[in-house]
């Protein structure tokens, strides 16, 4: 039986053009066992697992007319190495070749006529590393709680889980013919759906607001943002089809000293950490940077009461937040403040529903006009947000492929149509990992950004030393001087950049 494509995740279907690939992207680095890890394993791998996830064996087809939206079917023609491919580098490459070549692989669309998902193992990286480079489109898996294929050939031990039964008889795939029938058939069932589809919507947004006043107020705060008159920024560009990647690495210990020093949560200290490298960004590209100066971001956190917001834990529902990051504030213990307030005030006030339903609008019209509606909002998408800052949970222990140890994850987000740069940031065992992702020819300087990402967290941290030393009671000076070596190496780490 076809499952048809969700309005919600259809958008990003009908979104995708030359130069927006709607796919997320991922790039781990893991250390092989003395037995190495190789293609033929990972092969392998995949194949034992390929059946936890059974939308990767299957590819979309559009419903004639577009009539109705399109329908995942079996893929007969599947071929695992089509999807798992190999490549190397030069050795021992560098990871500046490794992000050059992920970069290019990241530029391409996935192929719509498969499954809309590849992988690469690539060999050849300085320190005996090897790297796995993903890409998944939007459409298949999108937010934290869903499941692609790179999470399900990791495991908790080096020794593999028991294989899976990989048995798999594909379904046949419908005539263009049978698409018409039950699509026709799907609206005779249901001639209201859209209807449906809208009460749904406003179910949710009442649902999410504690009062009638609370869902009015957000919404004209979303109507306001929306009339926003565009702003130039290097945040803002045509776009091309190539990309630059650029990845930080951080601790997340730090993150936990900061929110110690001043409460609030983990999530705001990342985003003063990236509003810290943003201003300096900027002003090492001779932009004016005034004090009242803001970035307005694009944020998906949790909007659970009860939920926590930190780094590494897992909400219950995400929403997407409008936030504005003080930029042009010079100290970094005053940005943390006024993140911190700003996302009380979003919290407290409703607007992460705003946001939500804001983006959640095409799914409201009829497919037809998906192309359209989605051509629409890239025109709001300057007006609304610079950029997107995702913050995606991960284990705080390690996990494995085929024996083989992952060290680091770097998220890859895909660009919107005018949007010159995105940034994601996950947390693993210990340590914080950015990956930025940006047009080529827009943002050549992506690394120096990267590099300000550990100078703006080394700034905090050390501001949040100094103030803790300040305060007048003993142990608060007491715990900050116990903690200054910490603050120090990460200073000497941040001035160092990315490894090469």
């Amino acid at each position: 039986m076809s499952e048809r494509l969700s309005s919600a995740d259809v958008s990003f279907f009908y979104l995708e053009g030359r130069t927006t690939p709607q796919h997320v992207g991922g790039l781990a680095v893991f250390r092989p066992p003395a037995d190495g890890l190789d293609y033929d394993r990972l092969v392998h791998l995949v194949e034992q697992r390929i059946s936890l996830v059974p939308r990767c064996r299957q590819k979309l087809r559009a419903v004639p007319g577009r009539i109705a939206n399109p329908v995942w079917v079996d893929d007969p023609r599947f071929d695992i190495t089509y999807h798992v491919r190999r490549s190397a580098l030069p050795r021992p490459g560098t990871d500046a070749q490794l992000l050059e070549f992920c970069a290019r692989i990241q530029s391409r669309l996935l192929d719509r006529g498969r499954p809309l998902w590849e992988m690469y193992l690539i060999e050849g990286l300085s320190g005996d590393r090897v790297a796995i480079i993903t890409k998944t489109h939007h459409s298949m898996v999108d937010g934290v709680g869903a499941v692609d294929i790179a999470q399900v050939i990791l495991d908790t031990s080096p020794q593999s889980a028991e294989a899976i039964d990989t048995l798999w008889m594909p379904e046949p795939e419908p005539t263009a013919a049978a698409l018409v029938v039950g699509a026709l058939a799907g609206v005779a069932r249901r001639p209201t759906a859209v209807l449906d589809a809208a009460r749904l919507g406003v179910r949710d947004i009442r649902a999410s607001a504690a009062r009638t006043s609370a869902v009015l107020t957000s919404v004209l705060a979303s109507t306001a943002a929306a009339v926003r008159p565009a702003v130039t920024s290097p945040l803002h560009a045509t776009i091309g089809q190539q990309r630059r990647i650029a990845i930080a690495r951080t601790r997340l210990e730090d993150y936990r000293q900061v929110r110690r020093m001043h409460g609030g949560s983990m999530n705001d200290a990342a985003l003063a950490t990236v509003s810290g490298a943003l201003r300096g960004w900027l002003l090492q590209r001779g932009e004016a940077v005034a004090p009242t100066l803001t970035v307005r971001a694009r944020v998906p956190v949790s909007i659970n009461d009860d939920a926590d917001l930190d780094i590494g834990t897992r909400g219950t529902h995400v929403g997407a937040l409008l936030v504005d990051l003080p930029v042009g504030e010079p100290d970094p213990v005053r940005r943390l403040t006024l993140l911190g307030e700003a996302m009380a005030g979003h919290t407290g006030s409703g607007r992460s529903v705003s946001a939500d339903a804001l983006v959640a609008l095409s799914g409201l019209t009829p497919p037809t006009l998906h192309g359209l509606g989605a051509r629409a909002a890239h025109g709001l998408t300057r007006r609304l947000f610079s950029l997107v800052v995702t913050n995606v949970p991960g284990p705080q222990l390690p996990l494995y492929a085929a024996g083989a140890r992952m060290t680091e994850m770097f998220p890859i987000l895909s660009l919107g149509q005018g949007q010159a740069m995105s940034i994601g940031l996950t947390s693993y065992d210990g340590g914080v990992y950015y990956g930025i992702n940006a047009d080529r020819d827009a943002v050549p300087d992506v690394t120096v950004l990267a590099a300000l990402i550990e100078d703006s967290l080394a700034e905090l941290v050390q501001a949040s030393l100094e103030a803790g030393a300040a305060l007048p009671n003993a142990a608060g000076a007491a715990r900050a001087t116990g903690r200054r070596a910490t603050a120090g190496r990460a200073t000497v780490r941040a001035r160092r950049g990315p490894k090469a």
